[in-house]
């Protein structure tokens, strides 16, 4: 990835929402901002719950031509005529939903801070790494994917990568030339506007 080129925005759902509120929401960010795809993070495990908020948000997505994939659900995901699947164990299960999805599908991995499991996902299929959290957390262990991580990736590696956790403006603007994909999701939801919250960081990408 060249110095010139901004990274492309990633949008994360936030664990739960309101069916009633949210599209909307969704709507004016997609409406306002530029999205490469949108990622279904949802923290239940209800059925119902995660399909009628993948429809509401499926529809508002396709409409404006945004890519969705689903957190973790495999089986779900083609189901609910979603475009893929985000992983979360790494290149764990890779092979799987790649078989399981078919070769048209996106297959996402998030490796945490591992180099050795990016590349092992990488090979295993998948589409894009994502290494997190990109930002200083006090949550987990409070490891954080540091720049040297991305900065080798994104020279070594064709797969794109995203930045994605705890982010900041100031995170973003040392991180825009270093990652492919800038992931996005509560640094904006729980503010009063996040279509001019997402705007504030995209303007700090420089």
């Amino acid at each position: 990835m060249s110095d010139q080129e901004q990274p492309q925005i990633y949008l994360i759902t936030p664990p739960e929402f309101e069916l009633s509120q949210f599209p909307d929401q969704l709507a004016a960010v997609l409406d306002a901002h530029e999205v490469a795809c949108l990622r279904l993070a949802l923290a239940t495990h209800d059925e119902d719950r995660i399909a009628r908020a993948a429809d509401a948000c499926r529809e508002v997505a396709h409409a404006r031509d945004v890519a969705v994939v689903l957190q973790s659900h495999i089986g779900l995901a083609e189901r609910l005529g979603l475009d893929g699947v985000h992983l979360t164990d790494g290149a764990r299960s890779v092979r799987k939903a790649r078989k399981a999805l078919g070769t048209d599908a996106i297959v996402g991995a998030y490796c945490a801070q591992t180099r050795h499991e990016g590349i092992s996902a990488g090979e295993a299929g998948a589409d894009y790494i994502a290494f997190g959290p990109a930002g200083a957390s006090p949550l987990g262990d409070g490891a954080q994917a540091e720049d040297d991580l991305f900065q080798w990736w994104s020279e070594m590696i064709e797969i794109p990568v995203v930045a994605e956790g705890a982010l900041d403006a100031t995170r973003i603007g040392q991180l825009a030339a270093l990652t492919d994909f800038v992931g996005i999701g509560d640094e904006i939801w729980g503010s009063e506007d996040p279509a001019a919250a997402l705007g504030a960081l995209i303007r700090a990408m420089g």
